[in-house]
């Protein structure tokens, strides 16, 4: 984890990485595609093309799970699988045509081969439980054991 000693009390996970928290085996990947991409642009504000996982960032997910064999306890994510794609929480003024939903491709093949307790994830700004997967905005879950 990555420590910044003008926040001492946040740490940042690497993407990527398994950590164990709480005695749970828990992997981290970061990114998704932001819709406010084309505004940034427009209006010269801030965008970065590592938004979205790159090649790197991929293989080491990869590799780590490979490494558990497919098995966590738990997924910390920016986004979610395709397949749970909260769309009653879709911003009503975004042509969703334009939306590159390639991270959520490739979290999909993942979840689809891994075994796992929970899922947290909160790029949709709602609260929404769909089984295991849980999008958490403005609820705080307790991260025990």
């Amino acid at each position: 984890m990555y420590t910044d000693p003008r926040y001492p009390n946040q740490l940042f996970a690497k993407d990527g990485e398994i950590y164990d928290l709480a005695g749970r085996q828990t992997i981290v990947i970061g990114g998704a595609y932001s819709v406010g991409k084309p505004i940034r642009l427009e209006r010269g504000m801030p965008w970065f093309p590592s938004e979205q996982p790159d090649d790197e960032t991929k293989k080491r997910v990869l590799e780590r799970l490979a490494g558990k064999e497919w098995r966590v306890d738990d997924v910390l994510t920016h986004t979610c699988p395709y397949e749970y794609i909260p769309k009653h929480l879709f911003l009503g003024n975004v042509n969703q045509a334009s939306v590159d939903h390639t991270t959520e491709y490739w979290l999909q093949k993942i979840e689809n081969r891994l075994s796992y307790d929970r899922w947290f994830y909160g790029h949709y700004h709602g609260n929404h439980q769909d089984g295991k997967l849980r999008c958490l905005y403005k609820e705080i879950e307790a991260f025990a054991g």
